[in-house]
């Protein structure tokens, strides 16, 4: 098929709203004749027919309703451009979060709260690894990606990485398994969940170095989710910030052990500089 004309297929939106050709034209400010002309060369070029005549009313066929909505959804996206552009328009475009696979739902609703039950923005949120989410965010894709890391300078990119949060990481678990009275006795004794993590696996083997112990570990785990779940179920002690089990902790399943771990996680929104940012988007990385 040739390149659209979107000229005939504004026309065509036009006469399909109207359902009246004539009441169309007057709008429009064009003959009926020509109208009808401009709706036959689409119907042309697309191989089949957009109305059917009822009467002195166009009733739009099956093809017709399927271009019709392909049309609405085409000259909004042109409105919101114009609307983006001159920073006008009642509705937002939609906010498009990246978040990395292994990051705490906990922290993502965080991040989110302040939108939640906004009604005029719509909320993209998609999970994948650091390395696709920081392409797409550069391509323009996504408006911020949530990570554990600021991004390398070896992947290039004009990223800005605002720190939003920190945690310090600790023991978590069901009350019976945190009754000892060293770290020591704790680490070496009971089994352990692990995130792999970067900075949590690192200041983890340090810690263990440190303390001489040489742990029984029953799960590496690289889902925040999966860590708070096999804790729910008693596997282990999970190693993580409190944020990933906060539900679980406020409601006394699962509680804390009182030993500084002295490791802490932070939490990134990464950004890339760019010309038209999405108008919430400041707000939401200055906190």
């Amino acid at each position: 098929m040739d390149t659209l004309n979107y000229h005939h297929l504004r026309y065509f939106r036009e006469v399909a709203h109207d359902g009246n050709l004539t009441r169309t034209a007057e709008r429009v400010n064009l003959s009926q004749s020509a109208l009808s002309s401009q709706i036959r060369t689409l119907e042309e070029r697309l191989g089949h027919r957009l109305f059917d005549r009822t009467g002195r009313q166009l009733v739009l066929t099956e093809v017709g309703r399927i271009v019709l909505d392909h049309a609405d959804r085409i000259f909004r996206t042109g409105e919101e451009l114009v609307a983006t552009l001159k920073r006008s328009g009642a509705t937002l475009p939609p906010l498009r979060i990246g978040a990395l696979s292994t990051l705490s739902r906990n922290f993502q609703l965080h991040f989110l709260r302040p939108l939640l039950g906004a009604q005029e923005i719509n909320i993209i949120l998609k999970s994948g690894s650091a390395g696709v989410l920081l392409e797409a965010l550069k391509s323009l894709a996504l408006d911020v990606v949530l990570t554990t890391e600021p991004p390398s300078s070896l992947i290039g990119g004009d990223f800005t990485a605002h720190r939003i949060s920190e945690q310090s990481v600790g023991i978590h678990g069901t009350p019976g398994r945190l009754r000892h009275e060293t770290l020591h006795d704790l680490l070496s004794r009971e089994p352990l969940i692990v995130p792999t993590e970067s900075s949590i696996r690192t200041g983890f083997e340090s810690l263990i170095a440190r303390l001489g112990v040489t742990p029984r570990i029953v799960a590496d785990v690289d889902d925040m989710a999966m860590v708070r779940l096999l804790a729910r179920e008693d596997m282990g002690l999970a190693i993580a910030p409190a944020v990933v089990l906060a539900d679980e902790i406020r409601t006394g399943l699962l509680g804390t052990a009182p030993f500084d771990l002295e490791i802490i996680e932070s939490f990134y929104a990464v950004t890339v500089r760019r010309s038209f940012p999405h108008p919430v988007l400041a707000g939401l990385v200055s906190r």
